[in-house]
């Protein structure tokens, strides 16, 4: 499977974007997707992943009740809608395809897109 994200940018405290994430290749067997988020200096971590054929969503406390994700299966496209963005949301936000394991390792993914940047301004 091959990833693309895209949708980053630069925006004010309170705004919101919406990022993308393609998918091409062996998207038939695709279980569940996530993104990771990883700020400078900073490990990567985990936002929020969905199960690709049933839509059950799960995500950090961080940004529970801000951030949404979704996808279309049609499209073989995943999304993360970004509200109420704050500047501790500034990072480089990947998606990947989850493999096995603890949701929240990234280790537990493969197949990483190339990130976007998400930079959000006080």
């Amino acid at each position: 499977v091959q990833l693309q994200a895209s949708g980053g940018g630069l925006v004010q405290a309170g705004g919101s974007l919406r990022l993308s994430c393609a998918a091409s290749g062996r998207t038939f067997s695709l279980y569940a997707m996530g993104w990771f988020r990883q700020a400078p200096g900073k490990e990567r971590l985990f936002v929020a992943r969905i199960i690709w054929r049933t839509g059950l969503t799960f995500y950090d406390d961080s940004v529970k009740g801000r951030f949404t994700i979704s996808r279309d299966i049609a499209k073989n496209t995943m999304y993360l809608q970004m509200s109420d963005l704050k500047p501790e949301d500034t990072a480089v936000y990947y998606c990947g395809e989850y493999n096995s394991g603890d949701i929240y390792l990234p280790a537990s993914y493969h197949y990483w897109g190339q990130g976007t940047q998400v930079t959000v301004s006080s």
